[in-house]
């Protein structure tokens, strides 16, 4: 089953959609609506974390340093997407927090794609 990433990128596609989906909701005052997507949304991290390990343990071979570190980035997106949702639910600053997750995101894409699992059409 984790011979390819197809279930990996359908969770983590699904969970920025619905990052997204949240703070649209946030931002047109509908907070049942985006609590409910809130917690669907860390639903998705448990899955993207669980499928990101068991691709991780199953090709540890090919390139165990990037790969780990690809895998420490991709938590720093998951509390960057938790930290701004949480503080704009309390109504609190979240401009380092974007900066931190666009930086992690950029990242951690960049890896995903240039490692050996991924696409590598970035060379």
């Amino acid at each position: 089953m984790f011979d390819n990433t197809h279930a990996h990128i359908t969770t983590w596609v699904i969970a920025i959609i619905l990052f997204f989906v949240a703070v649209g909701l946030h931002n047109a005052g509908k907070k049942k609506g985006m609590k409910v997507v809130h917690m669907i949304l860390r639903l998705f991290y448990l899955l993207i974390i669980l499928t990101g390990a068991l691709l991780f343990w199953k090709h540890q071979g090919i390139n165990p340093a990037l790969y780990g570190i690809k895998g420490l980035v991709g938590i720093w997106v998951i509390g960057m997407f938790e930290m701004v949702l949480v503080r704009m639910n309390k109504g609190k600053s979240t401009k380092m927090f974007w900066i931190q997750l666009i930086i992690a995101l950029i990242i951690v894409l960049y890896l995903g794609l240039r490692l050996p699992l991924g696409l590598n059409f970035l060379g």
